[in-house]
Order: structure tokens, then sequence, then C-alpha cells
């Protein structure tokens, strides 16, 4: 694994030991920041199963002013810190040991509000909706903001729900990517109508 591209291009990462991680591949991170970037002219980024920290890092690398990372595993978290060091990306980040879930309401407190976040939980846990449902009530997204879930292929997410919507969607063998648009405007009410009438 290594940067593809940006400050820190070429720059190898190190990977998870003895664990189960399913780190993104160079081939499919490539292909994902050619549809989302490919570069960033700053903003804020989340990468909330970091893992080993590569697709926040990645983003920092390609522009983006600050990252988040969010992991439970003590191992992963160490591994995200040796790779934002690699890198010298770390006075661009923030590294948290947290579960996902508690992690967001904990960043909500702090007003923290994101222009792109990465969800790759584990391929068993078939809750990327909830957790961007989540995000939406505690406002930790700008308006725009681009969300990038990771699952396994056979799973499928509606292309529109809340205040999402898919804008792409690729296959890589047994992942899938959806890329989302938040909108954080009411945009079901049609002009002229009261807010809060019938759709």
């Amino acid at each position: 694994m290594r940067v593809i591209s940006g400050s820190a291009r070429g720059r190898a990462l190190k990977s998870v030991p003895g664990m189960g991680t399913r780190p993104t591949t160079d081939k499919v991170k490539e292909a994902l920041f050619s549809m989302i970037g490919p570069y960033f002219d700053g903003g804020a980024a989340l990468d909330l199963f970091a893992g080993t920290g590569g697709l926040g890092i990645e983003a920092l690398s390609r522009g983006m002013d600050k990252a988040v990372f969010i992991d439970q595993e003590h191992k992963s978290i160490e591994v995200v810190r040796a790779n934002l060091k690699a890198t010298g990306l770390e006075n661009k980040a923030e590294v948290y040991r947290n579960d996902a879930e508690r992690a967001l309401k904990a960043l909500a407190k702090r007003g923290t509000a994101f222009d792109l976040v990465f969800l790759d939980p584990p391929y068993r846990l078939k809750h990327g909706e909830k957790l961007m449902e989540t995000m939406s009530s505690l406002q930790l997204l700008n308006e725009k903001a681009t969300v990038v879930l990771e699952y396994e292929s056979s799973f499928v997410y509606p292309e529109s729900f809340g205040r999402f919507t898919e804008m792409r969607k690729a296959q890589y063998g047994e992942t899938a990517i959806s890329i989302y648009r938040y909108n954080n405007e009411d945009t079901e009410t049609s002009p002229g109508e009261e807010p809060g009438g019938e759709d």
C-alpha cells in the first residue's frame, strides 16, 4: 500500500498486523479518488473506520486541510499514527480510538462538520445508511458534503434516502463503492408550498 498522489505521493503505508482489516487496494483507491476529486481545495475529512488510515491520508495528500481518524482497535490507531508520521501529515490530523457512533456524538459536541467522509465498516455490519442518517441529524456534514460508502458488493444500499443522493456507484470484485452527496437544505418542499405539507 502507498499514497497514490499529492504531497505524500509514493510513500509506503503500513498495514495492520494480525487483524481482519481489509485495506482499500491501491487500484480501488485510485479509481475512487478519480471520482471524487481527484484533488481538493481545502476542507475537512472524516475517516470513520480508519483501519490503516489510507483513505484519510490520501485525502490529506490531495489537498484536504485536515482529517479526523477514528477506529476502535488499538492496533489500527497505532498504524494510523505511524502512517501519518511517515507521510509528514500528522500536523493535519486528529486520531481517536472510539466506537463509530460514540465518536460521532463526541464530534457533534465540538461543533465539527465535514466536507468528505469515508465509511468503510466491516462487511458484516450493514449499517452505513444508519450512520449517515446519524451524521445528518447531528449536523456533522457541510452542504454538498461527499460520503464514500464501501461495502460488500452483494449488498444493496438505496439510491437515495433522507438528505442523501447516490451520485456514483462502482464495483470491484467483492467490493462496492457508493458515492453520496449530502443536501442539508429541505428540498422536499416545492416552490409555493408550505413546509410540512404533503409530498
